[in-house]
């Protein structure tokens, strides 16, 4: 019989030791190792190799993809799902996880048999939020739920049912009875997936497993669990909006930073058609510091509206506050407009927002920014048909930025009719049916914005 040895892992990064150490030295975390009772390995006859293959020699029947039933979760996913993938879905408590992945069943249950692993809840109240999503259990045939958190059980449940699609909800909830570790622990967390990962690649069946989020907004537990799975996503937005945010931050079967959007409604979680929408304002109101742009989350262009307002401050130093706008952007954007503009904003507050809460972050969105801080500062509205799309630099110049003609399109669509771009080095086909206005630096396109900007009728 082999010896069994005992490692110490930190629970915080995943490092191992061989004995035990008050401070882990490598993430610098106090008390956070924890005992592991190593399992030896036990010598099998292993299979007889088939030697390595031609690239030509290879087949592609294993990028079969299934629709999942909603179409912002298959453009996220790549195309749908992938059968033998691994996906990890994390997301903060009560955001719509689990009612996004039950729904998901809707649409994929008349096809073949599904396993729901709902590990921390039990069956009864999986069964009450299939009432609240409108399933009916009498044409639900093809959906079995599993309460159940030992590994070892849900492995021989999915060898003997082998269904198409498993769902683990949660994998911090799992626990291996040969580990000494408690469940969400490093330990527990890397074996677990680890072991379902042999299991559904072994099966070709396609596993979601649902991971918690750390207080950072990270998937908790070590970073090794995001190596192991094919594709990651993160379910985001606001807990006063009711609209989400399906990311993906890596994805090997598709484009990674893909966004799908959905509504949480009283029935669950429904599908957004047109996402500019929900990110554009009243676009019957004039008012200063107003301002259309257009981001791009992966390859879909999104129109966002942005609002600014400059105000003189009370303060020793101004303020600066953004909602949806890096911060140190904004502050770089504020300092271009005053030395290569020349708008005295060092003694004013200003502040910057987004509607609807979105996070845009990309270089894209800087011309519509400083744009609309002047607007505000002047205080005299710009035209709501114009979207304002470029990167401004340090030296005041309107740089190119990616995927412009998609932008472009999607402005078309909604119905702007101009546009005050960079300066580009190919011709853009006329196609979208759009005047464009090419800027070379910023006071030009502040110059273009103003100067087609609707007079502003005094208050009565």
């Amino acid at each position: 019989m082999a010896k069994v040895k005992t490692r110490f892992v930190c629970r915080d990064c995943g490092a191992d030791f061989a004995q035990m150490y008050g401070r882990c030295s490598s993430c610098g975390a106090w008390g956070s190792l924890d005992e592991v009772v190593a399992q030896p390995l036990e010598r099998s006859a292993a299979p007889q190799s088939r030697g390595a293959l031609r690239l030509n020699q290879v087949t592609g029947d294993g990028q079969l993809r299934i629709s999942s039933g909603f179409q912002e979760l298959d453009r996220v996913l790549g195309g749908g799902i992938v059968r033998g993938s691994l996906v990890l879905m994390g997301g903060e408590p009560g955001i719509g996880k689990s009612t996004l992945l039950l729904g998901m069943t809707q649409g994929l249950q008349a096809q073949a048999p599904l396993l729901y692993v709902c590990a921390e809840e039990s069956a009864q109240q999986v069964k009450l939020r299939s009432h609240r999503l409108g399933m009916d259990p009498e044409h639900v045939q093809n959906l079995y739920l599993l309460p159940e958190t030992d590994l070892d059980a849900v492995l021989q449940e999915l060898s003997q049912l082998r269904p198409t699609v498993a769902i683990i909800d949660s994998i911090q909830a799992l626990y291996c009875a040969n580990l000494s570790g408690a469940p969400g622990s490093v330990s527990q967390v890397r074996e677990c997936t680890a072991a379902l990962m042999r299991l559904a690649k072994r099966l070709d069946i396609a596993l979601f497993i649902v991971g918690h989020v750390t207080k950072e907004g990270a998937i908790a537990g070590p970073k090794v669990l995001e190596h192991l799975v094919d594709t990651v996503l993160y379910f985001e937005g606001d807990r006063y909006a009711t609209h989400r945010l399906l990311r993906s931050v890596k994805n090997r079967f598709g484009a990674t930073q893909e966004v799908g959007v959905f509504e949480m409604v009283d029935c669950g979680l429904i599908e957004v058609p047109n996402p500019s929408a929900l990110f554009l304002g009243n676009q019957a109101d004039e008012t200063p510091g107003t301002a259309t742009i257009v981001a791009c989350e992966g390859t879909r262009p999104l129109v966002v509206e942005l609002q600014a307002l400059v105000s003189p401050t009370s303060y020793a130093s101004p303020r600066r506050t953004t909602t949806g706008i890096e911060t140190n952007r904004f502050l770089q954007i504020l300092a271009v407009l005053e030395k290569r503009v020349g708008i005295p904003l060092s003694k004013l507050d200003a502040y910057v927002a987004s509607v609807g809460g979105l996070n845009v972050s990309e270089p894209a969105v800087d011309l519509g920014v400083a744009i609309a801080v002047v607007s505000s500062f002047r205080d005299r509205p710009l035209d709501r048909r114009t979207v304002l799309i470029g990167e401004v630099g340090l030296g005041g110049q309107v740089r190119p930025v990616s995927q412009l003609e998609q932008r472009l399109k999607e402005a078309a669509k909604l119905g702007f009719v101009r546009a005050i771009i960079p300066v580009m080095p190919i011709l853009l086909p006329q196609s979208y049916d759009l005047e464009l206005i090419p800027a070379a630096r910023v006071i030009d396109a502040i110059q273009a914005a103003l100067a087609i900007a609707p007079p502003r009728h005094p208050a009565p």
